[in-house]
């Protein structure tokens, strides 16, 4: 049984731990190991050295012979010990794909931060990263002595962390709702097959995708489900192209429905794709106008009609796991009467 972590939880791992311990991060294929490296090492500062693990040959971890005065000195690469004595991120990307005799080169950097005769400047973070065996990538059996030389974090996607990454990171708000709606479809099991498969990295890809088609004016339904099915899994793409195809020419923006909420959609599934968008965009739309949450405003009331036009089951979808930012909005009264006309509650 293997625990698992976040990738949150790893970046602040990472951050405590990497200057003194190795770390060896393990997932599936698309989940956001090497990003996270990068991120922490940014976020404290230090530049990023990568490599890849079936790119390393045994002598560029034991460098190569030089004669001097002599004797043979051995001159490790430049990436793996730069000429600056500054502290630095050294990141060694898909480790269980090296091969034996790579792993067994490293042994000493991962436990001793030496690199034959030299040591790593003091305060050098060392992180791999890899797939595991189960996830038909190319991986190699890793060696127990290198397991022994490493903290071994398994990491694990976390729908809700995805979100709100998502939401900081530009990801279009058509995909944002699509997760919220069918949180199973972020990550998928690796197929037997090499075809696409829905991953983070795979929905975070169709996004950019869907942006540079429609910056170049060329985007249309066919080409958003020939994106979709070259990217996700088959059944999660099926699925996206049908609420995309339904929404791609009538999608409007959410102070639009504020305004004319007659305007949402009467079909089932397009109306609550819209609902959700709106869930999920409301915040950002409050941080860029405050009126929204200003009691006697024209726009805080334009909200409140909004909310009154949902039934029940429409607007406690909305309010769900938001009752704290609601309450801020200024709804408490409209709050109290639906609960009341639910369940027949007094003061």
């Amino acid at each position: 049984m293997n625990f698992e972590v976040t990738l949150s939880e790893a970046k602040t791992m990472i951050k405590a731990l990497a200057a003194k311990e190795s770390i060896l991060l393990l997932s599936a294929p698309g989940v956001g190991k090497s990003d996270i490296v990068k991120q922490a090492a940014l976020e404290v500062g230090l530049k990023l050295n990568s490599l890849l693990g079936t790119q390393i040959a045994p002598e560029d971890v034991s460098g190569i012979p030089k004669i001097i005065n002599e004797r043979s000195v051995f001159c490790p690469p430049r990436i793996l010990l730069p000429e600056d004595i500054a502290p630095f991120c050294l990141f060694l990307d898909e480790l269980p794909a090296a091969s034996p005799d790579v792993q067994k080169a490293l042994y000493a950097l991962l436990l001793e931060r030496r690199l034959g005769e030299h040591l790593l400047p003091s305060g050098t973070w060392v992180v791999a990263a890899g797939n595991r065996q189960q996830d038909k990538a190319l991986v190699r059996q890793i060696s127990s002595a290198l397991v022994n030389r490493t903290f071994l974090l398994n990491i694990k996607v976390d729908v809700k962390e995805w979100l709100t990454w998502a939401l900081e990171n530009q990801v279009r708000t058509e995909i944002i709702s699509f997760i919220k709606l069918f949180p199973f479809t972020l990550m998928r099991d690796v197929p037997s097959q090499p075809i696409p498969f829905s991953t983070p990295r795979a929905w975070v890809s169709l996004s950019r995708a869907i942006d540079l088609c429609e910056k170049s004016e060329c985007l249309s339904q066919k080409i958003v489900k020939a994106l979709a099915f070259g990217r996700i899994s088959s059944e999660d793409a099926a699925l996206f192209s049908v609420i995309y195809d339904a929404e791609i020419e009538n999608i409007l923006p959410i102070e639009e429905y504020i305004q004319y909420p007659h305007k949402l959609p009467n079909e089932h599934i397009k109306l609550w794709f819209e609902l959700n968008r709106f869930k999920n965009e409301i915040s950002l739309l409050v941080e860029k106008d405050a009126d929204y949450k200003t009691k006697g405003t024209k726009k805080n009331e334009q909200l409140i009609d909004f909310l009154k036009f949902l039934n029940n089951e429409q607007l406690f979808t909305i309010l769900a796991n938001h009752l704290y930012f609601w309450k801020d909005m200024g709804i408490d009264d409209l709050l109290f009467e639906k609960l009341k006309a639910v369940t027949r509650l007094e003061r």
